[in-house]
């Protein structure tokens, strides 16, 4: 890895065209490109053969695993992991032969959360505050803050802490439980999970 006087970190390979903002302690690896409209946060990873568009914001403390493309309408918040080869989209029906740059839709990514390896994200979507997408996973639909998703469609078959632990909820109805691991309380509440 190189620094070109910058605050962060460029390997030789990658290319960060000029314009592109990025944060203090970024490090970005090989053969990824950044586009000059990019805005990316502090302490963000890159990895290799990333590709991160114009119209793209990532917050602080992001991971961007090996051979993920984000796309223009893409918004991650802080502390977003996007696990290796999992894909972004930002047009509901592509043709090759139909121009639709226009009806390019926002996907917006909560603080937190984690997108498994290989899953695929349907644009126009929000996925909430540390919800946890699992591997090969399709989300074609708004997710809530602490679900775990999983399968084609995906599915919710729980709950998740900020820790990344399952939690012991029910999917439904009113209920509170403990993370062993950091002794936060989390509260189920109309279907939606909070801390206390």
């Amino acid at each position: 890895m190189t620094n070109t006087n910058t605050p962060y970190t460029v390997h030789p390979t990658a290319i960060v065209d000029e314009g592109a903002q990025i944060g203090e302690g970024s490090r970005v690896w090989h053969w990824t490109h950044v586009s000059a409209g990019a805005v990316i946060g502090s302490q963000v990873s890159l990895g290799q053969n990333v590709f991160v568009a114009n119209r793209v914001t990532i917050g602080n403390h992001c991971k961007i695993q090996n051979n993920v493309s984000i796309y223009d309408n893409v918004f991650l918040e802080d502390g977003v992991f996007c696990g290796p080869s999992m894909v972004f989209t930002n047009v509901y029906n592509p043709r090759s032969l139909v121009t639709r740059k226009h009806e390019y839709r926002d996907t917006r990514v909560k603080k937190g959360a984690t997108l498994g390896a290989n899953c695929t994200i349907v644009c126009g979507i929000t996925i909430g505050e540390y919800a946890f997408v699992g591997a090969g996973a399709v989300i074609n639909k708004d997710v809530k803050p602490y679900a775990l998703m999983v399968g084609v469609p995906a599915r919710q078959i729980g709950w998740m802490s900020q820790y990344g632990e399952q939690l012991d909820l029910p999917l439904t109805g009113d209920a509170e439980t403990v993370c062993p691991y950091t002794g936060m309380q989390y509260v189920l509440r109309d279907d939606v999970v909070t801390t206390a």
